[in-house]
């Protein structure tokens, strides 16, 4: 009993999501079309993935390679750069959240033993928008690029090109927000060394490949997909069987939750004919406001279903995972984190929601622009 309250406060958002599911049973009872909601590939993939990264986690890969980039800096600007730019380039390749759960205590760390703790709430805020902005270049950055880059089978060539110009552009706003910190000299005084296990880091370096390129083939060559995914797992559970357990289960259940939700939604007449209407308005500016009330991978699930131009959705689930505390399930995370860190969430509320508008109000005139 304790192990399953434990799971439901930690996975707050996929007990919403079941809950919102559940609500569209009264009006969608199941039927033979419900199994035409879920997307088995995506979720494949997701989960290899995941998978793959925590057993690297496991390793203490990550914080090791992280402890030696930051200590090699002597003043708080530096060291703030390199806090931020781990975690907007390791999103690219491990998923957001995984990049703030690696990256966060890191992050932490940092400015705890250099006894700079006032600038942990700017430097947590500055992550988790790097972690939702950096993730948006790759379809296996962001959950919600994974799900959309099976959904409408997007060439990869095409994705990187629509994903190109508000990556840049946020590159640039982040860089500007970093140049506001001082520099001060800081010395970052790391006490605790790790050491990680060679053979299984090559191991799981190369099962992480295979992942990667599982998510990259599975539109084109669906079976080669199929079979990378199967030596990820398999390669994994051989070589370190508790990792299955440790798992993100929640985003696999929120995902599933929000399938069904997305699609009896759908079936709707008057739901269906609304969203279709307010899509064919104005994609974007929708897509970004549905992200601020219900997250933005349950908005990509649900809006997909009203639209055959994926370039507006696409950019409006990534850029609109900033804003509101809820629009993004990093948001959460990094949320959570600084409360278990520092017992206060007040004052770094009031600065999220000033940053995070003010990047998600230049992003979304900028793309706007050139959509």
């Amino acid at each position: 009993m304790n192990g399953l309250l434990k799971f439901l406060k930690n996975n707050a958002v996929a007990v919403i999501a079941v809950i919102l599911a559940a609500s569209t049973l009264f009006f969608v009872p199941p039927d033979k079309k419900y199994i035409g909601y879920f997307d088995f590939p995506t979720l494949l993939c997701l989960f290899a993935t995941l998978l793959v990264v925590e057993a690297l986690s496991e390793i203490r890969f990550f914080e090791i390679l992280a402890r030696k980039i930051v200590t090699k800096f002597k003043n708080m600007r530096k060291v703030v750069f390199a806090l931020v730019f781990i975690t907007y380039f390791g999103s690219m390749l491990m998923a957001n959240d995984m990049a703030l759960i690696t990256f966060l205590p890191l992050g932490y760390f940092a400015l705890s033993r250099s006894e700079k703790r006032e600038y942990i709430a700017y430097v947590f805020i500055l992550q988790n928008i790097a972690a939702n902005l950096g993730g948006m270049l790759t379809p296996f950055g962001n959950p919600q690029n994974l799900f959309l880059y099976s959904y409408y089978s997007i060439p990869i060539g095409e994705f990187l090109a629509v994903m190109a110009p508000p990556f840049v552009a946020a590159f640039f706003l982040i860089v500007l927000c970093c140049l506001f910190v001082k520099k001060e000299p800081v010395e970052i005084k790391d006490d605790i060394f790790y050491t990680t296990d060679k053979p299984r880091l090559v191991a799981y370096l190369s099962l992480f490949g295979v992942s990667i390129a599982a998510v990259l083939l599975k539109n084109l060559f669906p079976a080669a997909a199929y079979i990378g995914v199967g030596v990820a797992i398999a390669g994994v559970a051989i070589l370190d069987f508790k990792a299955l357990k440790k798992v993100n289960y929640g985003l696999l259940i929120t995902f599933c939750a929000f399938f069904v939700f997305s699609g009896n939604l759908s079936r709707i007449t008057a739901v269906h004919d609304l969203l279709g209407g307010l899509m064919e308005k104005n994609a974007l500016i929708f897509t970004v406001l549905s992200c601020q009330a219900i997250s933005n991978v349950p908005t990509a699930t649900l809006l997909c279903r009203f639209t055959d131009n994926f370039r507006p959705l696409l950019v409006g689930v990534n850029i609109g995972g900033l804003g509101t505390p809820i629009a993004s399930l990093a948001s959460l995370i990094t949320l959570g984190a600084y409360k278990r860190k520092t017992g206060k969430a007040l004052r770094y509320l009031g600065l999220f929601l000033a940053v995070n508008f003010s990047f998600l109000i230049i992003l979304t005139v900028f793309s706007l622009i050139i959509i």
